[in-house]
């Protein structure tokens, strides 16, 4: 039995009905950018999210960058922010010229540290962009009132947190700006890349949006320079799609989840870590392990894909050595040493999780 991370087949078979008609809709329209389909999927995912302006892009990295230029960061400006990322969120803090300022994570939600957040504030700090990881809420009231008393912004990075919730509201909802992924394995996934930004703000919806497309705010007048970045209509329209069954498929990740800590915490495997703050809504499902190659290497052989996580916290990168020196991040270090992710989707059998289970206690 081959158990792949993530089986996009399955989902596109169980939606391929609604997919296509959507897909045909755009074709016989011709309308594939900036068209009805990606104003609608906007304003529905608004909704969805509780906020007032969401912007479609190209991709979740250009939602990052495009949240920060709108806010008006740049050179000589501080963002504190995790280590224990996709390189993404601390790329965006330098296209804009500022600087990522990390701070270390907690050991076990693996989100950046609220009480290490502040001894991090320097008068070149302007705001904080904490990561939802692998799919749980990052601790936001508490990151809020930081950013409340010192002026920050707060810009959540929700690339792999779609439709989880942090107390009663959704995540992308409790900064400035929220940044999201569409990419075709993030929970709300395309059939390609693409992206979304949200606010409740006019004045960043506005600027985003000129940014967007070219820095025009008239056609063929441009008052800054902006970028293509650009939801188009297809992806919209299939994301129209899949964010009507997302509420289902994050309520089966979480079974799945459940199962998986159930049968390996019998084993005495260490689990993810639920906080109870906010819903988990597990993009990832993340095991520790001091056997981590042994395990892997038997998954591997048996057939099942597994995943790291990140092997490299960013402070480590050689593209931000010269920033991070010797900065040390220890919890976030021997995170990284220890990480492993197994399959997870919504469609993920009992057969698959036991599977998948199987291998790992026969390795231990």
């Amino acid at each position: 039995m081959q158990i792949p991370m993530v089986d996009l087949k399955i989902q596109y078979r169980q939606l391929k009905s609604e997919i296509d008609a959507a897909i045909s809709k755009v074709l016989d329209s011709a309308h594939f950018v900036l068209g009805p389909e990606g104003t609608a999927f906007e304003q529905e995912i608004a909704v969805y999210l509780g906020v007032k302006h969401a912007v479609g892009v190209a991709s979740g990295t250009d939602a990052l960058h495009l949240a920060l230029r709108a806010a008006g960061l740049g050179p000589g400006d501080e963002v504190i922010t995790s280590p224990f990322t996709f390189i993404a969120t601390a790329e965006a803090i330098a296209y804009v010229g500022a600087k990522p300022v990390f701070v270390d994570i907690e050991p076990d939600t693996f989100n950046i540290d609220v009480d290490r957040v502040a001894a991090a504030i320097t008068p070149a700090t302007r705001a904080i962009l904490p990561v939802h990881l692998f799919g749980q809420p990052a601790d936001l009231q508490p990151l809020a009132q930081i950013c409340r008393e010192h002026d920050l912004l707060l810009i959540e990075d929700c690339a792999q947190s779609c439709g989880a919730r942090y107390g009663e509201k959704m995540t992308g909802s409790h900064g400035d700006l929220g940044c999201f992924s569409f990419f075709p394995s993030k929970n709300l996934g395309g059939f390609g890349d693409g992206g979304l930004v949200v606010t409740n703000r006019d004045d960043l919806a506005a600027e985003i949006r000129v940014l967007r497309n070219h820095g025009s705010r008239e056609r063929y007048h441009h008052s800054l320079i902006g970028y293509n970045s650009r939801l188009d209509d297809l992806q919209a329209a299939i994301l129209r799609v899949k964010l009507q069954h997302l509420d289902q498929f994050n309520a089966r990740r979480r079974e799945n989840a459940h199962r998986y800590s159930e049968l390996l915490g019998e084993l005495g495997i260490e689990v993810p870590y639920e906080d109870g703050k906010g819903t988990h809504v597990y993009h990832q499902f993340t095991i520790l392990s001091d056997q981590r190659e042994r395990l892997q290497k038997a998954l591997f052989e048996a057939g099942v894909a597994s995943a790291v996580y990140y092997p490299i916290p960013l402070h480590r990168q050689d593209v931000f050595l010269d920033i991070c020196g010797n900065l040390a991040m220890p919890v976030s270090e021997q995170t990284a040493r220890r990480v492993l992710s197994l399959p997870i989707f919504p469609e993920l059998s009992e057969e698959q999780i036991q599977r998948v289970t199987g291998v790992i206690r026969a390795a231990l």
